[in-house]
């Protein structure tokens, strides 16, 4: 394939990933724009599936490729989220916040599923493609949902502070999630 369909085909993945996340989102968007804006309990259940999955997403990674560029990603992955998640269990035992599951954990979960059930069917280069496309699209999604209602709908002045901390994080994630994406493209436009 030439570079210009390839690139066409990662940003049409891109943004089908994108949309994806974006619809499970509905519900929260929705319920923000009404007033109903999502509790600090379901924020927290949020946080946590969204994290629980790209932690999966990493571990199916590790089973799959020998790519390093790849290995290397999904280890930050399974490390940084884990860290994330002990840091969102923590504050939620501390000020007595019950995880609580919302329309949008549960469509989260429900695509995630799909996705890995995808993922599991490819193998090589289609895989890792298709997982670093995924993640490029699943962070961009995570980052943009979480800036604008995440942040905004937390009463919490804490969990509104550990939100905005781990932003810097997940745009750092998105970061290396574009470099291991163009060099795994610009590995196939020199074959």
């Amino acid at each position: 394939m030439s570079k210009k369909i390839m690139q066409n085909l990662r940003k049409a993945l891109t943004a089908a990933a994108a949309i994806a996340f974006g619809i499970a989102l509905q519900p929260v968007k929705a319920n923000a724009q009404g007033g109903g804006a999502p509790t600090d309990p379901q924020i927290v259940g949020i946080v946590t599936a969204a994290d629980q999955i790209d932690i999966n997403y990493a571990k199916l990674a590790l089973s799959k490729t020998r790519n390093k560029q790849i290995r290397d990603f999904a280890q930050q992955m399974i490390t940084d989220h884990s860290s994330v998640q002990n840091s969102v269990n923590g504050l939620a035992a501390k000020l007595n916040v019950t995880p609580a599951n919302s329309e949008t954990s549960n469509s989260l979960n429900a695509q995630a599923q799909q996705m890995t059930q995808k993922l599991q069917g490819l193998r090589g280069k289609a895989f890792e493609k298709a997982y670093i496309d995924n993640e490029v699209a699943y962070h961009q999604a995570v980052i943009n949902a979480t800036k604008t209602v995440l942040i905004p709908s937390a009463q919490n002045a804490e969990l509104k502070s550990a939100l905005e901390g781990a932003t810097p994080l997940f745009e750092g994630h998105l970061e290396h999630a574009e470099r291991v994406q163009s060099a795994i493209e610009g590995h196939r436009a020199s074959l």
